[in-house]
């Protein structure tokens, strides 16, 4: 495996499990010294024994934070920079499900809870992590937005209105900073199989998820669940100084979901 990451410090939200997890394995067997954060502490120490068994001998500095609170935002960011002095790359990654419900009885403080963490969040981290990066001169920033980012999604408003700003908050951001050195970019994943997926499939169908999930695979083209990893690798390609032209824009990884319908 490459190098890119090699004396690089990447800063990865929702890092205690999902995307986050396999990103953080993926990274630091490229070099990575790692700052994860999660409202999960558990997950967390998930997380770095994974890394550990993957890449030993990896930094990793664990911070338990609610992406959607600035004070928790601005101590993650401190503390990452009280321990490695700078950010390379950011991975902005924290999310819910949220409930399933049409439009119409969707509860208003769920919609906004969903909100806080998914969009908000982004925010938040961008907020506080791009003046780093500017100042630096250089970094880059994959947020996590969905297919449910750039087409409708239903029974589920809030992750749908969440998403979709996150889309327009890293075509603006990518805007602002690139002359800074700082690109902003953002991944559309679509059925992936993490936790939060086996959730929402859950929610669909408490007694019978597992066939659920493969009815809702069955009509994408290649039939089955994207896995972490496989995001974990576009993830790496677009923090990489090898994606470095590559700014304001998202990037679909769905199995041609999205081309569908």
């Amino acid at each position: 495996m490459s190098e890119r990451f090699t004396d690089k410090v990447v800063l990865i939200t929702g890092g205690g499990s999902g995307l986050g997890r396999a990103t953080a394995v993926r990274v630091a067997g490229e070099g990575a010294r790692l700052a994860l954060v999660d409202i999960s502490e558990e997950g967390l120490a998930q997380s770095a024994r994974a890394v550990e068994e993957a890449a030993p001998g990896t930094p990793v500095l664990t911070v338990t934070a609610d992406v959607s609170d600035e004070a928790d935002v601005r101590r993650y960011v401190a503390a990452t920079l009280q321990k490695y002095g700078r950010v390379d790359a950011f991975f902005n990654n924290a999310g819910i499900e949220g409930k399933q419900n049409p439009t119409e009885d969707f509860g208003s403080d769920e919609f906004r809870r969903v909100v806080a963490i998914n969009l908000e969040g982004v925010f938040l981290g961008l907020k506080h992590v791009l003046p780093v990066l500017r100042e630096q001169g250089s970094g880059s920033v994959v947020n996590t937005a969905s297919v449910g980012g750039i087409r409708g999604v239903g029974n589920q408003s809030g992750y749908a209105a969440a998403k979709h700003g996150v889309v327009g908050l890293t075509r603006n951001s990518g805007v602002e900073y690139g002359a800074y050195g700082v690109t902003v970019k953002a991944i559309a994943p679509g059925a992936i199989m993490t936790p939060m997926v086996e959730a929402s499939l859950k929610q669909m169908d408490p007694e019978n998820w597992e066939e659920a999930g493969r009815q809702f695979v069955s009509v994408n083209p290649m039939r089955r669940f994207g896995r972490p990893e496989e995001v974990a690798s576009l993830v790496a390609f677009l923090l990489s100084d090898e994606a470095s032209f590559i700014n304001a824009t998202t990037v679909t990884i769905d199995g041609g979901q999205s081309e569908k319908y």
